[in-house]
């Protein structure tokens, strides 16, 4: 057997938390787009970066690789569904006012198609289809680097206010 190892480091998830509650959901997303904010600890974990973001739509980039691999030799099935739990939630809040959070009540997900550490880049693409202020609900799809769809998900997300 050859070992193989990966060292995780993250920054304080309360810097980003605390700092969501005094901006609107596009602006709060920005800011960790753009580095100003600290990326939440599951991205830095699963390798996920917010490529773009706009009111209504986040795209997520991730490149699975064999740490993410289940006990048949493919990448685990929860690697998808959280990314594409991340880019259903990032695009609901990318539509709420400061002040505002979300998260999920249910998530349906549909696998089309196994991922390796062949897979290469995947982008998952997160839409807002009715915004709400008590429930929003979102659709969401994952590419693989061939652009070939891989995974779909749907979603309902409770929305809040947030404490500051």
């Amino acid at each position: 057997m050859t070992d193989r190892t990966r060292t995780v480091a993250w920054q304080d998830p309360t810097i980003g938390a605390a700092a969501m509650a005094t901006m609107t959901g596009l602006d709060y997303l920005r800011a960790m787009a753009s580095g100003e904010l600290p990326p939440p600890p599951i991205a830095v974990l699963m390798g996920m970066t917010i490529a773009s973001v706009e009111e209504g739509q986040v795209v997520f980039t991730a490149t699975p690789d064999e740490s993410h691999y289940n006990p048949i030799g493919m990448v685990h099935g929860g690697f998808a569904c959280t990314l594409l739990d991340s880019a259903l939630g990032c695009a609901v809040q990318s539509t709420l006012p400061q002040g505002f959070g979300y998260t999920s009540l249910e998530i349906k997900v549909s696998y089309l198609k196994a991922l390796s550490s062949e897979s290469g880049e995947l982008a998952c693409t997160g839409r807002v289809v009715k915004p709400g202020k008590r429930a929003a609900f979102a659709e969401a799809d994952v590419r693989d680097a061939s652009g070939a769809l891989v995974a779909t998900a749907s979603s309902t997300l409770l929305v809040f206010p947030v404490q500051g």
